[in-house]
């Protein structure tokens, strides 16, 4: 692969068997690109250094300084997670949309995706089929993960890097990677093709899925199996408008894994229960922490708090998403409200240090995906009674009410703030819907028009130079 500084050795992770997850593991060594893969484990290990590179601190990690682009970075973007005077500046240039092609954060993940691109192509670059004659289980369930992987990376790169999420756009798209070679100098695709591999890509591996040599999540939800990838496939259908699709694969991932209690709820969040969970990204203690950098518990800073119009809409008293996600802590003489859901596991909550595992896919986004694509085609009956479904399950008491047009619409929309707050949505949720931002309780940088530069990223100018063959460059830039 040719993408600037990804000509780098790029790590495998040896599997360490006695781990639980296999994000638990630790590097042993590391091959560069031409070494010789001559052992089904040593496709193991290049999938275990697949799964671990979702762990920078540009992808689902975060640190006191540095943001997650897809984790909470998203709603500092939009208007879930306001800054406050407790910010060190660093997402500044983000929450104030003054981003450029030279932004460094931007450069980092844009590398730390097709890093994760590369490291899975390592698995059909390096011959795996060849093993396919004596081991076809044990190809298949590791050919589908790394397959999974790249289409799931390419999507979130075409959600910040594409204009127009639309499915059949001609506009242009992102250079998809489907090999391990460095020399090579993409160029971009259109938005219709990128598509179309994502979806090949998917359905290919669902489809080896159907034949393992063991299930791939036996315990925890460590890894991306089928379910992993019909929710995937609900969210990408989705954002292109192919609504019967997003139907079908919510369905198929709503069946597969049920709503949680309002028992089991907030333990998802202390990492004591993956119910309604499709994957956890592990964090353990060192490997840095999925919301630092809007509330860091371990050293009590709240860089951006949740907006407090927003807060205002929940039912405080018996909404079970008020109390998991949200705390009132002190700090000095004052106290302030923070964004608490990434606080702590189970065995720390009384010591909270901000590990905790980051939830990927849940079974709320499927049925608001669900809910969603029924209001969009008219019907109003199904779509309302997602809703209520939902609404149901986390309000203690809650009476249903049937909704229709855009009032429906309009509630489905702040039923995905209110659900899935810091899970790495509403700036993308704005950008294929309204595509404005109107922040409350604002008094700078309060308004980002639909027709901003902002709502695309810039291709890094880093790349540019190095492959001019990457242009053109998103406009505005």
């Amino acid at each position: 692969m040719r993408l600037r500084k990804l000509s780098i050795y790029i790590l495998v992770f040896i599997f360490i068997a006695s781990c639980k997850k296999v994000l638990d593991t630790q590097p042993e060594f590391s091959v560069n690109g031409n070494s010789s893969f001559n052992k089904i484990s040593d496709f193991e290990d290049a999938l275990t250094g697949a799964y671990r590179l979702f762990r920078s601190t540009s992808y689902y990690g975060a640190t006191d300084g540095a943001a997650n682009a897809w984790g909470l970075l998203p709603d500092m973007l939009a208007d879930n997670l306001d800054e406050t005077s407790e910010s060190l500046g660093n997402e500044r240039v983000f929450s104030r949309w003054t981003y450029a092609a030279d932004e460094d954060q931007i450069e980092n993940a844009w590398l730390s995706a097709y890093r994760i691109v590369a490291q899975a192509n390592l698995i059909p670059s390096k011959g795996i089929d060849n093993f396919a004659s004596t081991d076809a289980g044990a190809v298949n369930r590791i050919k589908s993960q790394a397959l999974a992987i790249r289409a799931l990376v390419h999507f979130d790169i075409l959600r910040y890097w594409v204009e127009d999420y639309d499915r059949n756009s001609t506009k242009p798209g992102i250079p998809y990677i489907t090999e391990f070679n460095y020399e090579v100098k993409p160029s971009r695709s259109t938005v219709k093709s990128t598509y179309d591999q994502i979806e090949s890509d998917l359905k290919t591996a669902k489809g080896l899925m159907r034949s393992m040599d063991r299930p791939i999540n036996q315990t925890g939800r460590a890894y991306i199996d089928s379910s992993t990838i019909n929710a995937l496939l609900a969210r990408m259908y989705l954002y292109a408008n192919q609504l019967d699709s997003a139907i079908k694969y919510s369905s198929y991932a709503i069946n597969a894994r049920p709503l949680a209690s309002r028992v089991t709820f907030p333990n998802i969040w202390t990492d004591a229960s993956t119910t309604e969970v499709f994957w956890s990204y592990s964090f353990e203690s060192g490997q840095g922490s999925p919301g630092a950098n809007a509330y860091a518990p371990s050293v009590n800073r709240s860089q951006y708090r949740p907006n407090p119009t927003l807060v205002s809409t929940y039912d405080q008293v018996n909404d079970v998403l008020f109390p998991s996600y949200f705390a009132v802590i002190a700090k000095g003489s004052s106290s302030r409200r923070v964004l608490s859901k990434y606080n702590a596991k189970a065995a720390q909550v009384s010591k909270p240090d901000g590990v905790v595992n980051f939830k990927v896919f849940r079974t709320g986004e499927m049925y608001l995906i669900r809910a969603e694509a029924y209001a969009r085609k008219g019907n109003d009956v199904s779509g309302s009674a997602d809703l209520n479904t939902l609404r149901s399950a986390r309000i203690a008491g809650y009476i249903p009410v049937p909704l229709t047009g855009q009032t429906l619409l309009d509630a489905i929309a702040l039923e995905r703030r209110k659900e899935l707050i810091g899970e790495g949505h509403r700036f993308f949720d704005l950008k294929r819907t309204t595509r404005v931002v109107n922040r409350t309780d604002c008094t700078a940088f309060c308004t980002l028009p639909s027709n901003s530069r902002a709502w695309t990223w810039p291709i890094p100018q880093a790349e540019i130079d190095a492959n001019p063959n990457i242009l053109p460059q998103n406009p505005g830039y």
